[in-house]
């Protein structure tokens, strides 16, 4: 069903490479008016925006700005996140490693939230999406400690926002994808190839596509989700199901 987001203004974080770039080019598809947000050059979207979303002013100001050319604001999906090869275990990730992972998991998120959930109050209500991860539910197969850690953080906020928003019109949904084939893991894979394939343990369905994640997005953006909010929203090939893969 095509149009699924015809009119919305979304701003998508994260928007010049993986899950973000491919959502924001299906929620253009679906009819949506999208600003791709991004520290890099190069996001997605009918209005590109570069900025640090690390940092209020800039993530104030991307939504002032939205809101003016835009003249309204109608989803949030905040996706910007890293997940850095000297983030790994707790006994060997230093602490300039840890913070740096949580100030763009977690501090962008709340900001993204802090300042552009007024904008969907005003405009009568709206969704917003936080890319979360299945390693908020599940333990992974590779440590991660502050990427784990970030992506609890953003479950635990999710639900929270997503109560205390419901009666006003605003739904708030974590989006949990499994391991993708991103941009990240590429990188992943090329440094360290026996950690890659650790990740396909307890993965059924194998490594997803960025477009999978993409319409689990989608989903939770548009109106057909208008009964759901405060959930985990897995998207993850059966991982947290599974407890070994299939021989084939």
């Amino acid at each position: 069903m095509a149009g699924r987001l015809e009119g919305k203004v979304c701003v998508i974080t994260g928007a010049a490479s993986g899950i973000g770039a491919e959502s924001a080019r299906l929620f253009a598809e679906e009819g949506a008016r999208v600003v791709g947000v991004d520290l890099a050059e190069g996001a997605e979207g009918e209005l590109a925006i570069q900025a640090d979303v690390t940092d209020e002013e800039q993530v104030r100001g991307m939504y002032e700005r939205t809101a003016k050319e835009m003249g309204r604001i109608d989803v949030l999906f905040n996706n910007a996140g890293i997940n850095p090869t000297d983030d790994s275990s707790v006994v060997e990730t230093d602490l300039e490693a840890w913070q740096r992972v949580q100030d763009v998991n977690v501090k962008s998120v709340f900001l993204c939230c802090k300042h552009g959930i007024p904008h969907l109050l005003e405009a009568g209500g709206g969704s917003v999406v936080n890319t979360a991860s299945f390693v908020a539910v599940l333990g992974a197969a590779v440590s991660q400690i502050s990427y784990t850690a970030s992506k609890g953080a953003v479950l635990a906020m999710s639900r929270e926002m997503g109560v205390e928003f419901a009666k006003r019109g605003v739904r708030v949904n974590a989006l949990c994808p499994g391991p993708v084939n991103t941009p990240l893991l590429q990188e992943l894979f090329a440094k360290d190839k026996k950690k890659a394939q650790r990740r396909l343990v307890h993965l059924p369905m194998g490594f997803g596509e960025a477009r999978d994640i993409a319409q689990g997005a989608l989903f939770l953006a548009s109106d057909e989700s208008s009964y759901v909010t405060a959930t985990t929203f897995m998207v993850d090939g059966g991982l947290s199901g599974a407890y070994v893969t299939p021989e084939e």
